[in-house]
């Protein structure tokens, strides 16, 4: 066996094909990559893009105009955006202190105040932001501007995100999203903002600057760039076709963008969402968000939406944590490399 050993070490080490660790520096957190193991058998399929929406209004869709949510509220006959607060919110303002039982590291419990909204992006039931153009796609960062500037007023952090698609476990397919603010910084935030604050100490330049600097040079996980933006599938990525897209100056928060950010930023989020819709032929489902410095501020911290969608090899399979991920270590299969050269043949 240690005769094997050495003779695997002897072998030039080729990411492509040999197992291996990555390293996210937002977080610390390390992924098992095991490009192998796309080799194995697989009877997946490429749907047809069934059981997407045709129609413009859905009279049973809760989000679309006029018609009733929760409550026997009825929307208005909004024509553009429309946000309201969330009927069964998460978070909750003025909620009253939990009451301590003295049991010290074991048993802490702490205050989650809070405030959430909902975002229609378009009062077209059948309408993804994938599908929107550029000038439709930058009415939608205005609303994300407008709402991360009112609502970082009273709090500290604030979560604009958007979970598309049933496999994502969106309830609804109606174009929209979600904001959930909150008293305390939560802890994939925490750890953003230490790591950044970190390098920025130690480097005396950004982490995410220096990152988009290095990745639109390589060109290798790059989806979409132009002057303002990058849009790449991270050297560290867990999800299959996971995304970051990053403003290539230096931008804190939402409300610091300007107008050409904007429409620069639009014309990224159609190629590459136009892509994930092109690379199984279906409206494809991610998670996503948009990660900004807190009320409080925080040293070096960047500007920065994730992606990540579940889909690995069809538009009905989902790569789903299995127990060496739960028990263990994150795990991928599909190098990061060949996921953005997947998305850019569709572009």
């Amino acid at each position: 066996m240690c005769g094997n050993v050495r003779g695997a070490m002897a072998e030039l080490f080729d990411p492509s094909v040999h197992p291996h660790r990555r390293r996210n520096p937002l977080t610390g957190d390390w992924v098992v990559v095991s490009p192998q193991r796309t080799k194995r058998p697989w009877q997946g399929h490429t749907d047809d893009g069934g059981g997407v929406n045709t129609s413009s209004h859905d009279p049973g869709c809760y989000l679309c105009p006029g018609n009733r949510r929760a409550g026997d509220v009825t929307n208005p006959t909004y024509t553009s955006t429309f946000v309201f607060e969330n009927d069964f919110a998460a978070l909750q303002p003025g909620v009253p202190a939990p009451e301590t039982d003295g049991s010290g590291e074991l048993f802490k419990i702490a205050a989650a105040d809070g405030e959430c909204r909902v975002i229609c992006f378009s009062p077209r039931h059948d309408l993804t932001l994938a599908k929107m153009t550029p000038d439709e796609i930058g009415v939608v960062i205005n609303l994300w501007h407008d709402q991360f500037a009112d609502l970082n007023e009273t709090w500290e952090w604030v979560q604009l995100f958007e979970t598309r698609g049933a496999i994502s476990g969106a309830s609804n397919a109606h174009p929209h999203g979600q904001i959930w603010s909150s008293m305390f910084v939560p802890n994939e935030a925490a750890s953003e903002i230490k790591s950044q604050a970190s390098y920025l100490a130690s480097r005396g330049t950004q982490l995410l600057i220096d990152y988009a600097k290095h990745e639109a040079a390589s060109g290798e996980r790059t989806v979409a760039i132009n002057e303002r933006w990058i849009a790449v599938v991270p050297y560290w990525a867990y999800w299959p076709y996971e995304m970051i897209v990053i403003p290539r100056r230096r931008v804190a928060t939402l409300t610091e963008l300007d107008t050409a950010d904007d429409q620069a930023l639009a014309e990224v989020l159609q190629t590459m969402l136009g892509a994930y819709d092109r690379l199984f032929n279906t409206s494809f489902p991610y998670c996503s968000g948009w990660h900004g410095a807190p009320r409080s501020g925080a040293a070096g911290f960047q500007l920065h939406a994730h992606y990540y969608p579940p889909l690995l090899r069809s538009a009905d399979i989902a790569k789903i944590p299995a127990s060496y991920e739960l028990l263990a270590n994150l795990q991928r299969d599909l190098t990061p490399e060949s996921a953005a050269a997947n998305l850019r043949d569709v572009c």
